[in-house]
Protein backbone atom coordinates (compact mmCIF):
# COMPACT_ATOMS: atom_id res chain seq x y z
CA UNK A 1 0.00 0.00 0.00
CA UNK A 2 2.98 2.30 0.48
CA UNK A 3 5.27 0.52 -1.66
CA UNK A 4 5.21 3.23 -4.17
CA UNK A 5 7.46 5.20 -1.74
CA UNK A 6 10.35 3.08 -1.45
CA UNK A 7 12.66 4.27 -4.07
CA UNK A 8 11.91 7.85 -1.73
CA UNK A 9 12.74 6.12 1.23
CA UNK A 10 16.35 4.74 -0.24
CA UNK A 11 16.78 8.50 -1.44
CA UNK A 12 16.42 9.60 1.77
CA UNK A 13 18.95 7.31 3.56
CA UNK A 14 21.15 8.77 1.40
CA UNK A 15 21.03 11.80 1.76
CA UNK A 16 21.24 11.28 5.93
CA UNK A 17 24.41 9.58 4.98
CA UNK A 18 25.73 12.13 2.65
CA UNK A 19 24.98 14.90 4.54
CA UNK A 20 25.92 13.65 7.90
CA UNK A 21 29.85 13.12 6.24
CA UNK A 22 29.21 16.75 4.92
CA UNK A 23 28.37 18.04 8.59
CA UNK A 24 31.69 16.43 10.17
CA UNK A 25 33.74 17.53 7.41
CA UNK A 26 32.26 21.07 7.36
CA UNK A 27 32.97 21.78 11.07
CA UNK A 28 36.53 20.17 11.09
CA UNK A 29 37.43 22.54 8.00
CA UNK A 30 35.32 25.61 10.18
CA UNK A 31 37.01 24.37 13.45
CA UNK A 32 39.88 27.55 13.64
CA UNK A 33 37.12 29.66 13.00
CA UNK A 34 34.77 28.69 15.72
CA UNK A 35 33.98 29.82 18.82
CA UNK A 36 34.89 28.06 22.11
CA UNK A 37 38.76 27.74 23.55
CA UNK A 38 38.08 23.95 23.70
CA UNK A 39 38.26 23.62 19.97
CA UNK A 40 41.40 25.26 19.76
CA UNK A 41 43.00 22.61 22.10
CA UNK A 42 41.32 19.85 20.87
CA UNK A 43 43.13 17.79 18.07
CA UNK A 44 41.45 17.24 14.38
CA UNK A 45 39.19 15.14 13.10
CA UNK A 46 42.48 11.94 13.41
CA UNK A 47 41.63 9.65 10.16
CA UNK A 48 38.87 8.97 7.59
CA UNK A 49 37.94 6.20 10.10
CA UNK A 50 35.71 8.29 12.27
CA UNK A 51 33.49 9.46 8.97
CA UNK A 52 32.76 5.73 8.43
CA UNK A 53 31.69 5.43 11.78
CA UNK A 54 29.71 8.68 11.47
CA UNK A 55 27.70 7.27 8.89
CA UNK A 56 27.43 3.80 9.80
CA UNK A 57 26.19 4.45 13.43
CA UNK A 58 23.48 7.28 12.28
CA UNK A 59 21.99 4.71 9.02
CA UNK A 60 22.10 1.72 11.81
CA UNK A 61 20.05 3.58 14.69
CA UNK A 62 17.90 5.89 12.34
CA UNK A 63 17.02 1.86 10.87
CA UNK A 64 16.54 0.26 13.68
CA UNK A 65 14.32 2.95 15.14
CA UNK A 66 12.12 3.26 12.26
CA UNK A 67 13.21 6.71 11.09
CA UNK A 68 12.71 5.20 7.44
CA UNK A 69 9.04 3.89 7.34
CA UNK A 70 7.93 4.48 4.15
CA UNK A 71 4.45 5.02 5.92
CA UNK A 72 5.65 8.28 7.67
CA UNK A 73 7.44 9.85 4.54
CA UNK A 74 4.43 12.53 3.17
CA UNK A 75 3.75 13.33 7.09
CA UNK A 76 6.95 15.70 8.36
CA UNK A 77 5.54 16.03 12.13
CA UNK A 78 5.75 12.11 12.11
CA UNK A 79 9.17 12.60 10.32
CA UNK A 80 10.19 15.31 12.65
CA UNK A 81 9.32 13.28 15.71
CA UNK A 82 11.16 10.31 14.50
CA UNK A 83 13.85 12.37 13.20
CA UNK A 84 14.08 13.83 17.15
CA UNK A 85 14.30 10.49 18.95
CA UNK A 86 16.45 8.69 16.28
CA UNK A 87 18.74 11.88 16.05
CA UNK A 88 19.67 11.89 20.05
CA UNK A 89 20.06 8.05 20.16
CA UNK A 90 22.70 8.60 17.51
CA UNK A 91 24.52 11.69 19.39
CA UNK A 92 24.54 9.68 22.90
CA UNK A 93 25.99 7.08 20.75
CA UNK A 94 28.43 8.82 19.15
CA UNK A 95 29.90 10.70 22.39
CA UNK A 96 30.14 7.08 23.76
CA UNK A 97 32.53 5.64 21.23
CA UNK A 98 34.50 8.82 21.01
CA UNK A 99 35.31 8.46 25.13
CA UNK A 100 36.36 4.96 24.70
CA UNK A 101 38.49 5.63 21.05
CA UNK A 102 39.48 9.58 20.29
CA UNK A 103 39.27 11.13 23.35
CA UNK A 104 41.48 13.84 22.28
CA UNK A 105 38.78 15.36 19.98
CA UNK A 106 37.05 18.34 21.05
CA UNK A 107 33.74 17.94 22.51
CA UNK A 108 32.79 21.41 21.24
CA UNK A 109 33.38 20.01 17.92
CA UNK A 110 30.91 17.39 18.83
CA UNK A 111 28.46 20.05 19.82
CA UNK A 112 29.04 21.87 16.64
CA UNK A 113 28.89 19.14 14.63
CA UNK A 114 25.21 17.61 15.98
CA UNK A 115 24.08 20.91 15.41
CA UNK A 116 25.03 21.39 12.10
CA UNK A 117 24.01 17.98 11.03
CA UNK A 118 20.48 17.93 12.65
CA UNK A 119 19.56 20.89 10.48
CA UNK A 120 20.63 19.22 7.40
CA UNK A 121 18.91 16.28 8.26
CA UNK A 122 15.62 18.23 9.42
CA UNK A 123 16.02 20.51 6.03
CA UNK A 124 16.19 17.07 3.99
CA UNK A 125 13.02 16.11 5.53
CA UNK A 126 10.84 19.33 4.98
CA UNK A 127 12.43 19.39 1.67
CA UNK A 128 11.21 15.59 0.89
CA UNK A 129 7.60 16.01 2.34
CA UNK A 130 7.16 19.11 0.38
CA UNK A 131 8.17 17.51 -2.78
CA UNK A 132 5.86 14.64 -2.25
CA UNK A 133 2.81 17.10 -1.66
CA UNK A 134 3.79 18.82 -5.09
CA UNK A 135 3.97 15.49 -6.72
CA UNK A 136 0.79 13.62 -4.70
CA UNK A 137 -0.84 12.58 -7.85
CA UNK A 138 1.85 10.33 -9.33
CA UNK A 139 3.14 8.74 -5.76
CA UNK A 140 0.21 9.19 -3.91
CA UNK A 141 -1.37 5.92 -2.07
CA UNK A 142 -4.49 5.83 -3.85
CA UNK A 143 -8.16 6.08 -3.19
CA UNK A 144 -9.04 3.07 -1.17
CA UNK A 145 -12.21 0.68 -0.94
CA UNK A 146 -12.61 -1.60 1.68
CA UNK A 147 -14.66 -4.55 1.21
CA UNK A 148 -16.58 -5.70 4.28
CA UNK A 149 -18.05 -3.20 7.09
CA UNK A 150 -15.98 -5.41 9.70
CA UNK A 151 -14.24 -4.38 12.91
CA UNK A 152 -10.54 -4.96 11.45
CA UNK A 153 -12.23 -2.73 8.34
CA UNK A 154 -13.06 -0.24 10.54
CA UNK A 155 -10.16 -0.26 12.51
CA UNK A 156 -8.15 -0.20 8.87
CA UNK A 157 -10.11 2.82 7.64
CA UNK A 158 -9.74 4.59 11.19
CA UNK A 159 -5.87 4.13 10.68
CA UNK A 160 -5.61 5.48 7.65
CA UNK A 161 -7.72 8.52 8.22
CA UNK A 162 -5.54 9.63 11.76
CA UNK A 163 -2.34 8.65 10.54
CA UNK A 164 -1.62 8.44 6.87
CA UNK A 165 -4.34 11.27 5.01
CA UNK A 166 -1.53 12.74 3.45
CA UNK A 167 -0.60 9.35 1.99
CA UNK A 168 -3.75 7.25 1.25
CA UNK A 169 -7.38 8.47 1.16
CA UNK A 170 -10.20 5.72 2.12
CA UNK A 171 -13.32 6.29 -0.13
CA UNK A 172 -15.66 4.05 1.73
CA UNK A 173 -16.82 0.65 2.16
CA UNK A 174 -19.06 -2.20 0.01
CA UNK A 175 -20.89 -4.74 2.12
CA UNK A 176 -23.37 -6.93 1.72
CA UNK A 177 -24.55 -7.06 5.45
CA UNK A 178 -23.13 -4.22 6.77
CA UNK A 179 -23.67 -2.77 10.40
CA UNK A 180 -25.14 0.36 10.96
CA UNK A 181 -23.96 3.17 8.60
CA UNK A 182 -23.58 6.28 11.13
CA UNK A 183 -20.53 3.84 12.69
CA UNK A 184 -18.58 3.95 9.52
CA UNK A 185 -15.79 6.59 9.35
CA UNK A 186 -16.57 6.84 5.94
CA UNK A 187 -19.57 6.44 3.47
CA UNK A 188 -21.06 3.01 2.74
CA UNK A 189 -21.51 2.79 -1.10
CA UNK A 190 -23.08 -0.18 -1.84
CA UNK A 191 -22.63 -3.73 -1.90
CA UNK A 192 -20.45 -6.23 -3.58
CA UNK A 193 -22.83 -6.57 -6.44
CA UNK A 194 -21.60 -2.99 -7.17
CA UNK A 195 -17.72 -3.30 -6.37
CA UNK A 196 -17.20 -3.08 -10.48
CA UNK A 197 -18.99 0.15 -11.16
CA UNK A 198 -17.62 1.75 -7.36
CA UNK A 199 -14.63 1.49 -8.59
CA UNK A 200 -14.84 2.65 -12.18
CA UNK A 201 -16.83 5.59 -10.76
CA UNK A 202 -14.59 6.48 -7.83
CA UNK A 203 -11.11 5.82 -9.01
CA UNK A 204 -10.64 3.57 -6.59
CA UNK A 205 -6.69 2.70 -6.85
CA UNK A 206 -6.64 -0.01 -3.76
CA UNK A 207 -9.25 -2.38 -2.62
CA UNK A 208 -8.78 -3.95 0.73
CA UNK A 209 -10.75 -7.28 1.45
CA UNK A 210 -11.33 -7.13 5.34
CA UNK A 211 -14.71 -10.20 5.18
CA UNK A 212 -15.76 -11.83 8.05
CA UNK A 213 -14.99 -15.45 9.17
CA UNK A 214 -18.28 -16.40 8.02
CA UNK A 215 -18.23 -14.54 4.71
CA UNK A 216 -14.52 -15.71 3.92
CA UNK A 217 -15.46 -18.27 1.08
CA UNK A 218 -16.32 -15.35 -0.44
CA UNK A 219 -12.73 -14.77 -1.14
CA UNK A 220 -12.12 -16.22 -4.11
CA UNK A 221 -14.90 -15.15 -6.27
CA UNK A 222 -13.91 -11.35 -5.17
CA UNK A 223 -10.21 -11.67 -5.97
CA UNK A 224 -11.40 -13.51 -9.44
CA UNK A 225 -13.72 -10.44 -10.35
CA UNK A 226 -11.12 -7.75 -9.43
CA UNK A 227 -8.22 -9.89 -11.46
CA UNK A 228 -9.52 -7.85 -14.39
CA UNK A 229 -9.13 -4.66 -12.99
CA UNK A 230 -6.47 -2.03 -12.55
CA UNK A 231 -6.49 -2.08 -9.11
CA UNK A 232 -3.96 -3.35 -5.92
CA UNK A 233 -5.20 -5.69 -3.94
CA UNK A 234 -4.73 -6.37 0.07
CA UNK A 235 -6.39 -9.39 2.22
CA UNK A 236 -6.77 -7.89 5.88
CA UNK A 237 -7.22 -11.48 8.12
CA UNK A 238 -10.02 -11.84 10.58
CA UNK A 239 -7.87 -11.78 13.54
CA UNK A 240 -10.39 -11.83 16.20
CA UNK A 241 -10.23 -15.94 14.77
CA UNK A 242 -7.03 -16.28 13.69
CA UNK A 243 -3.42 -16.44 14.68
CA UNK A 244 -1.83 -14.85 11.67
CA UNK A 245 0.02 -12.21 13.39
CA UNK A 246 3.56 -12.87 11.30
CA UNK A 247 3.79 -14.61 7.71
CA UNK A 248 6.76 -15.74 5.59
CA UNK A 249 6.66 -17.26 2.41
CA UNK A 250 9.51 -19.71 1.27
CA UNK A 251 9.88 -22.17 -1.17
CA UNK A 252 10.87 -25.97 -0.22
CA UNK A 253 11.94 -27.52 -3.68
CA UNK A 254 9.05 -26.38 -6.19
CA UNK A 255 6.70 -26.26 -3.53
CA UNK A 256 5.45 -22.63 -2.09
CA UNK A 257 4.76 -22.79 1.71
CA UNK A 258 3.08 -20.06 4.17
CA UNK A 259 4.73 -19.53 7.60
CA UNK A 260 1.86 -18.82 9.63
CA UNK A 261 3.83 -18.69 12.46
CA UNK A 262 6.95 -17.05 12.19
CA UNK A 263 8.74 -14.57 14.39
CA UNK A 264 7.11 -11.08 14.61
CA UNK A 265 10.19 -10.00 15.77
CA UNK A 266 13.36 -11.06 13.29
CA UNK A 267 16.69 -9.56 11.43
CA UNK A 268 17.72 -6.57 13.04
CA UNK A 269 14.94 -5.70 15.29
CA UNK A 270 14.90 -8.83 16.87
CA UNK A 271 19.57 -8.56 17.29
CA UNK A 272 18.71 -4.44 18.75
CA UNK A 273 16.02 -5.95 21.18
CA UNK A 274 18.51 -9.09 22.07
CA UNK A 275 21.22 -6.96 22.58
CA UNK A 276 19.29 -4.17 24.88
CA UNK A 277 17.66 -6.88 26.94
CA UNK A 278 21.32 -8.62 27.42
CA UNK A 279 22.69 -5.36 28.66
CA UNK A 280 20.30 -3.94 30.93
CA UNK A 281 19.33 -6.86 32.59
CA UNK A 282 23.27 -7.65 33.33
CA UNK A 283 23.59 -3.95 34.46
CA UNK A 284 20.53 -4.46 36.35
CA UNK A 285 21.85 -7.50 38.06
CA UNK A 286 25.38 -6.09 39.12
CA UNK A 287 24.05 -2.86 40.62
CA UNK A 288 21.36 -4.21 42.58
CA UNK A 289 22.25 -7.36 44.04
CA UNK A 290 22.32 -5.80 47.45
CA UNK A 291 18.98 -5.09 47.20
CA UNK A 292 18.75 -8.66 45.97
CA UNK A 293 20.55 -10.01 49.30
CA UNK A 294 18.25 -8.19 51.56
CA UNK A 295 14.89 -9.33 49.64
CA UNK A 296 16.26 -12.46 49.97
CA UNK A 297 16.70 -12.21 53.94
CA UNK A 298 13.53 -10.80 54.46
CA UNK A 299 11.58 -13.62 52.68
CA UNK A 300 13.40 -16.22 54.24
CA UNK A 301 12.79 -14.64 57.37
CA UNK A 302 9.11 -14.00 57.01
CA UNK A 303 7.58 -17.80 56.16
CA UNK A 304 8.73 -20.86 56.11
CA UNK A 305 9.92 -22.20 52.11
CA UNK A 306 12.29 -21.58 49.64
CA UNK A 307 13.72 -17.42 48.63
CA UNK A 308 12.82 -18.14 45.01
CA UNK A 309 9.88 -18.87 43.09
CA UNK A 310 10.10 -21.35 40.10
CA UNK A 311 7.07 -20.99 38.02
CA UNK A 312 5.83 -23.03 34.82
CA UNK A 313 5.32 -20.00 32.15
CA UNK A 314 4.66 -20.50 28.39
CA UNK A 315 6.87 -18.17 25.96
CA UNK A 316 7.09 -17.55 22.02
CA UNK A 317 5.30 -19.29 20.25
CA UNK A 318 4.07 -21.97 23.05
CA UNK A 319 7.52 -22.82 24.43
CA UNK A 320 7.29 -23.77 28.00
CA UNK A 321 10.45 -22.34 30.29
CA UNK A 322 10.66 -21.57 34.21
CA UNK A 323 10.78 -17.86 35.28
CA UNK A 324 11.72 -16.60 38.68
CA UNK A 325 10.11 -14.87 41.36
CA UNK A 326 10.77 -13.81 45.00
CA UNK A 327 8.27 -15.97 46.63
CA UNK A 328 5.50 -14.00 47.94
CA UNK A 329 2.70 -16.75 49.00
CA UNK A 330 2.85 -19.17 51.09
CA UNK A 331 4.10 -22.65 50.04
CA UNK A 332 2.06 -25.19 47.71
CA UNK A 333 -0.11 -21.82 46.83
CA UNK A 334 -1.31 -23.68 43.69
CA UNK A 335 -3.24 -25.89 45.36
CA UNK A 336 -5.04 -23.03 47.23
CA UNK A 337 -6.13 -21.57 43.50
CA UNK A 338 -9.57 -21.70 44.48
CA UNK A 339 -9.79 -19.36 46.99
CA UNK A 340 -7.96 -16.53 44.55
CA UNK A 341 -10.09 -16.84 41.14
CA UNK A 342 -13.28 -14.79 40.71
CA UNK A 343 -14.84 -14.06 37.66
CA UNK A 344 -16.57 -10.71 36.43
CA UNK A 345 -20.00 -10.03 35.44
CA UNK A 346 -19.37 -11.94 31.65
CA UNK A 347 -18.29 -14.90 33.87
CA UNK A 348 -14.99 -14.36 32.57
CA UNK A 349 -12.42 -15.72 35.13
CA UNK A 350 -9.94 -13.49 37.25
CA UNK A 351 -7.37 -15.08 38.75
CA UNK A 352 -5.68 -12.37 40.68
CA UNK A 353 -7.58 -10.24 43.22
CA UNK A 354 -6.91 -7.97 46.03
CA UNK A 355 -7.50 -10.03 49.14
CA UNK A 356 -5.84 -13.17 48.08
CA UNK A 357 -5.15 -14.97 51.15
CA UNK A 358 -1.77 -17.02 49.69
CA UNK A 359 -0.05 -13.89 49.93
CA UNK A 360 2.41 -12.78 52.75
CA UNK A 361 3.07 -10.00 54.83
CA UNK A 362 6.64 -9.37 52.72
CA UNK A 363 5.11 -10.50 50.13
CA UNK A 364 2.44 -8.08 49.87
CA UNK A 365 5.15 -5.25 50.24
CA UNK A 366 7.46 -6.89 46.98
CA UNK A 367 4.33 -7.06 44.90
CA UNK A 368 3.47 -3.56 45.46
CA UNK A 369 6.50 -2.23 44.96
CA UNK A 370 7.09 -5.05 41.76
CA UNK A 371 10.56 -6.06 43.79
CA UNK A 372 9.52 -9.56 43.37
CA UNK A 373 10.20 -9.44 39.42
CA UNK A 374 13.54 -8.87 39.88
CA UNK A 375 14.76 -12.26 39.18
CA UNK A 376 12.84 -12.40 36.16
CA UNK A 377 16.33 -10.56 34.99
CA UNK A 378 17.62 -13.86 35.06
CA UNK A 379 15.12 -15.49 32.54
CA UNK A 380 16.16 -11.83 30.75
CA UNK A 381 19.24 -12.88 30.25
CA UNK A 382 19.01 -16.33 29.65
CA UNK A 383 16.73 -15.21 26.55
CA UNK A 384 13.65 -16.78 27.81
CA UNK A 385 12.11 -13.35 28.61
CA UNK A 386 12.43 -9.63 27.43
CA UNK A 387 12.39 -6.30 29.42
CA UNK A 388 8.93 -6.13 27.43
CA UNK A 389 6.42 -7.92 26.38
CA UNK A 390 2.92 -9.72 26.72
CA UNK A 391 2.87 -11.04 30.50
CA UNK A 392 4.46 -15.21 30.86
CA UNK A 393 1.47 -16.81 31.04
CA UNK A 394 0.49 -19.41 32.80
CA UNK A 395 -0.02 -23.24 31.15
CA UNK A 396 -3.49 -23.83 32.12
CA UNK A 397 -4.88 -20.21 31.25
CA UNK A 398 -3.90 -20.70 27.76
CA UNK A 399 -5.43 -24.02 27.22
CA UNK A 400 -8.48 -21.79 27.88
CA UNK A 401 -7.69 -19.36 25.11
CA UNK A 402 -9.54 -18.77 22.05
CA UNK A 403 -7.64 -18.50 18.57
CA UNK A 404 -7.29 -14.71 18.34
CA UNK A 405 -5.64 -15.03 22.47
CA UNK A 406 -2.67 -16.49 20.95
CA UNK A 407 -1.27 -14.36 19.06
CA UNK A 408 -0.09 -12.57 22.04
CA UNK A 409 2.62 -15.75 22.24
CA UNK A 410 3.87 -14.69 18.88
CA UNK A 411 6.30 -12.22 20.90
CA UNK A 412 8.81 -13.08 23.86
CA UNK A 413 6.93 -12.55 27.28
CA UNK A 414 8.32 -9.83 29.01
CA UNK A 415 9.13 -8.08 32.50
CA UNK A 416 6.90 -5.11 32.08
CA UNK A 417 4.54 -4.42 29.40
CA UNK A 418 1.38 -2.45 27.86
CA UNK A 419 -0.80 -4.08 30.71
CA UNK A 420 1.49 -3.16 33.71
CA UNK A 421 1.76 0.62 32.79
CA UNK A 422 -2.34 0.36 31.84
CA UNK A 423 -4.36 -0.94 35.03
CA UNK A 424 -1.89 -3.54 36.24
CA UNK A 425 -3.60 -6.00 38.22
CA UNK A 426 -6.80 -3.96 38.47
CA UNK A 427 -7.75 -4.96 34.84
CA UNK A 428 -9.29 -8.06 34.10
CA UNK A 429 -7.72 -11.13 31.95
CA UNK A 430 -9.25 -10.23 28.91
CA UNK A 431 -8.31 -6.78 28.87
CA UNK A 432 -5.02 -7.75 29.53
CA UNK A 433 -4.47 -9.81 26.46
CA UNK A 434 -6.05 -7.17 24.09
CA UNK A 435 -3.05 -4.99 25.26
CA UNK A 436 -0.76 -7.75 24.84
CA UNK A 437 -1.76 -8.16 21.13
CA UNK A 438 -1.84 -4.33 20.71
CA UNK A 439 2.06 -4.74 21.88
CA UNK A 440 2.50 -7.38 19.29
CA UNK A 441 1.13 -5.52 16.44
CA UNK A 442 2.30 -2.20 17.13
CA UNK A 443 6.31 -3.29 18.16
CA UNK A 444 9.08 -0.76 18.03
CA UNK A 445 12.38 -0.20 19.76
CA UNK A 446 11.10 3.10 20.90
CA UNK A 447 7.64 1.58 22.09
CA UNK A 448 9.77 -0.87 24.55
CA UNK A 449 11.45 2.59 25.53
CA UNK A 450 7.95 4.47 26.34
CA UNK A 451 6.79 1.09 28.50
CA UNK A 452 9.39 0.95 30.50
CA UNK A 453 9.59 4.79 31.50
CA UNK A 454 6.25 4.61 32.10
CA UNK A 455 6.85 1.73 33.92
CA UNK A 456 8.82 3.53 36.48
CA UNK A 457 6.03 5.82 37.11
CA UNK A 458 3.94 3.08 37.29
CA UNK A 459 5.61 1.30 40.23
CA UNK A 460 6.45 4.71 42.22
CA UNK A 461 2.69 5.26 42.16
CA UNK A 462 2.27 1.68 43.34
CA UNK A 463 -1.67 1.82 41.49
CA UNK A 464 -3.03 -1.74 40.38
CA UNK A 465 -0.10 -3.89 42.06
CA UNK A 466 -1.53 -6.67 44.79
Amino acid sequence: MFEQYRPYKLRLMLMDVVLTIIALGLIEQARPYLPGRLILAGEAIPNPVLYLIVALLWHAVFAVTGAYDKRDLPNFFNQFRRLTFSYSLSVLLFAGILFFTFRDISRLLVIYFSILNFLFLFTARFVMTRFLKSIRAEVHGGAILIVGATDNGIYLAKDIMDDHENTVRVVGFIDDQPIASSDLPAPLLGSTADMERIIEEEGIDVVVLALAEHCARDLDGLVFRLDPLPVRIYVVPDFSRLSLVSTDIETIGNLVVIGIREPVIKGHRRVAKRVFDFVVSLLGIVFTWPILVLIAVAVKLDSPGPVIYVARRVGENGKLFDMYKFRTMVVDAERLQSLATETDEHGRPIYKVKSDPRVTRVGRFLRRTSLDELPQLVNVLKGEMSLVGPRPEQPFITQTYDHWQWQRLSVPPGVTGLWQISGRSDLPMHLNTQYDIFYVRNYSILLDLKILLKTLIVVLKGKGAY
